[in-house]
C-alpha cells in the first residue's frame, strides 16, 4: 500500500466490472433478508432442538450478535471499496495474494456444498407429498431449473430471489402471529398444552446441559451462512452506498424476529421433546396445531427456502470464479460474460459440482445433508475470519492515514471484530471436539493441501500472480 496520506472519504464505487447493475434496492433488501432465512432454520433446527431443548434460543441469539459484528465489519469494507467478490478482494488487499486466492476458492466451495445441502433438503420436502419419488430425481430437476434461471440475467435472478424471500418472510411472520394466537386465545388442538412454561417445564431450559447446548453452535452457524451474500451483490447493485448499509443495519431485527422470535413461539406452542432430526420444526408445529393443510403450506414455504439458497449459491459461485480469473488465480475462461452479462461458464462449472449432491442423494440419502452442511460450515467460518481480519488490518491502515475512512464505520472500531474472531475459533474447537462433524476439518485440510499445490503451480507459470495490486477507486457524486 502507498504510504501517502489519503483524505478522500467519498470512495463508494469501483471501475466498471462488466456486470449489469441490475439489482435494485428492494431486491438487495430481500436478498439480505433471504440470506438470513434458509434451510439451517427450517430443517436443521429440528435436530438442534432435540440436542439442546429451549436453550437453542440463546444459542441463536448469541450467534446472531456475532454475525452482526461480522456484517458491520464487512459493511465498513464494502463502503470503502464495493466490489463483486468482495471477501477475496479484501483478503488479497490486506493479507496478501495467497489469502485472496484461498478465500475466493473456499467461498466457492462453501456455496457449492451449500447448494448440495439445499438440493438435499428440497428433495426431502418434496417427499412430504410424493414419498415414492427418489430424492436424487427431485434434486436433479431443481438443479436444472435454477441453472436456467441464473443463465438468463441478474435481473431475473434478483426477481426470483425477491419472491422466494417474500414467501419466506410472509410465512414466518404468519407462523409467529398464529403461534401467538394459540398461546393467547388457546384455539386449535395445541391450545390446551401451549404455554410459555413449555420453555422450562420439561427438564429445564437447558435439559441436556450447557455443554450440549454449546455443541449446537456449529449447526447454528450453518443457519447463518449466506448473510454475507450482500457483499457479493456489491458489483451489481444500482446504488451500493445506500442499499448495502440499509441491508446490514436491518440484520439485528431480522435475527430477533425470524430466528429468536420464531423459535421461541414454536417452543412455547409445542414442547421441545416432540421435535426430531430430519423434520422441520415448523411443519411439526403446524401439524400439531391442526390447521387444515397447514403442514403442507409450511412444507411449501420451507421448499422455497431451500430453492432460494441454492439459487443464491449459483449466483455467487459464478461471480467468485470470475473474480479469481480476473486476478489470474483461475482459468481465464471464467472471465467471460454471456450476452446477458452473466458469468455463464463459471455458473455451469459450479452447477456440475453441485451435481455431486445429486449423486450423494442416490448413494447415501440419509447422511447426505449432514456431510455437506459440516463442510459448508467450516468453509463459511474461514470466510468470516478473513472478513474480520481484513477489517482489523483496514482499521490500522486508516488510523495510519494510508487509506480513506469508510462512510459506514463499524461501531467500536475493530474491537468487536476481535470478539467475533475469538468466537469463531471457539466454534472451530467445538467442531474438532465432535466426532460426527470433525470429518469436515479433514476435508478442509485436504482442500487446503490441494489449493497449496494449485498456488505453487500458479507461481511457477505466472510469478506476477504473487504481486500485491493497488486497489482502484472511482469517486461517485
Amino acid at each position: 500500500m502507498s504510504s501517502e496520506k489519503v483524505t478522500d472519504t467519498a470512495v463508494t464505487d469501483t471501475p466498471e466490472e462488466g456486470y449489469e447493475r441490475g439489482l435494485g434496492s428492494r431486491q438487495v433488501q430481500m436478498i439480505a433478508i433471504g440470506g438470513a432465512i434458509g434451510v439451517g432454520l427450517f430443517l436443521s433446527a429440528g435436530a438442534n432442538i432435540a440436542k439442546a431443548g429451549p436453550s437453542l434460543i440463546v444459542m441463536y441469539a448469541l450467534a446472531g450478535v456475532i454475525v452482526f459484528f461480522i456484517m458491520r465489519a464487512l459493511g465498513e469494507l464494502l463502503l470503502y471499496r464495493p466490489v463483486s467478490g468482495s471477501f477475496a478482494e479484501y483478503s488479497r488487499e490486506f493479507l496478501g495474494p495467497f489469502f485472496g486466492y484461498f478465500t475466493g476458492w473456499t467461498y466457492w466451495l462453501m456455496w457449492v456444498v451449500t447448494g448440495m445441502a439445499e438440493l438435499t433438503a428440497a428433495a426431502i420436502y418434496v417427499q412430504f407429498w410424493f414419498p415414492a419419488v427418489p430424492r436424487w430425481v427431485t434434486a436433479l430437476v431443481f438443479l436444472v431449473i435454477l441453472f436456467g434461471v441464473n443463465l438468463i440475467s441478474v435481473k431475473v435472478f434478483g426477481e426470483l430471489e425477491f419472491w422466494f424471500s417474500m414467501v419466506k418472510v410472509t410465512a414466518l411472520i404468519g407462523m409467529i402471529v398464529i403461534g401467538l394466537g394459540v398461546l393467547t386465545f388457546g384455539f386449535s388442538s395445541a391450545g390446551d398444552t401451549a404455554a410459555v412454561s413449555n420453555l422450562w417445564a420439561f427438564d429445564g431450559f437447558f435439559p441436556k446441559g450447557v455443554g450440549s447446548s454449546l455443541m449446537t453452535l456449529q449447526g447454528v452457524m450453518f443457519a447463518y451462512l449466506a448473510v454475507e451474500l450482500v457483499g457479493v451483490t456489491a458489483g451489481e447493485s444500482e446504488n451500493p452506498e445506500k442499499t448495502l448499509p440499509k441491508a446490514i443495519n436491518t440484520l439485528p431485527w431480522r435475527i430477533a424476529l425470524f430466528y429468536v422470535g420464531a423459535l421461541t413461539v414454536i417452543l412455547c406452542v409445542v414442547k421441545w421433546t416432540e421435535f426430531t432430526a430430519g423434520a422441520s420444526p415448523f411443519v411439526v408445529a403446524f401439524a400439531k396445531i391442526g390447521i387444515p393443510a397447514g403442514a403442507g403450506i409450511v412444507n411449501f414455504v420451507v421448499l422455497t427456502a431451500a430453492l432460494s439458497s441454492c439459487n443464491s449459491g449459483m449466483y455467487s459461485t459464478g461471480r467468485m470464479l470470475r473474480n479469481l480469473a480476473d486476478s489470474g488465480e483461475a482459468p481465464a475462461v471464467f472471465r467471460k460474460l454471456s450476452a446477458s452479462k452473466a458469468p455463464a461458464f463459471g455458473i455451469t462449472v459450479s452447477v456440475l459440482f453441485m451435481g455431486i449432491g445429486v449423486i450423494l442423494n442416490y448413494v447415501v440419502p440419509e447422511k447426505a445433508f449432514g456431510y455437506v452442511t459440516s463442510v459448508a460450515t467450516a468453509a463459511g467460518i474461514w470466510t468470516w475470519l478473513m472478513i474480520l481480519i481484513s477489517h482489523v488490518r483496514y482499521r490500522r491502515a486508516v488510523a495510519a492515514g494510508r487509506l480513506p475512512a469508510s462512510s459506514f464505520p463499524a461501531p467500536g472500531g475493530s474491537a468487536f471484530s476481535w470478539v467475533a474472531i475469538v468466537f469463531l475459533l471457539f466454534v472451530t474447537g467445538l467442531i474438532a471436539y465432535d466426532a460426527d462433524s470433525r470429518v469436515c476439518l479433514y476435508v478442509m485440510a485436504g482442500w487446503a493441501a490441494a489449493l497449496g499445490v494449485g498456488w505453487a503451480v500458479l507461481k511457477s507459470r505466472n510469478p506476477q500472480v504473487t504481486d500485491r495490486r493497488e486497489p482502484e477507486f472511482e469517486k461517485v457524486g
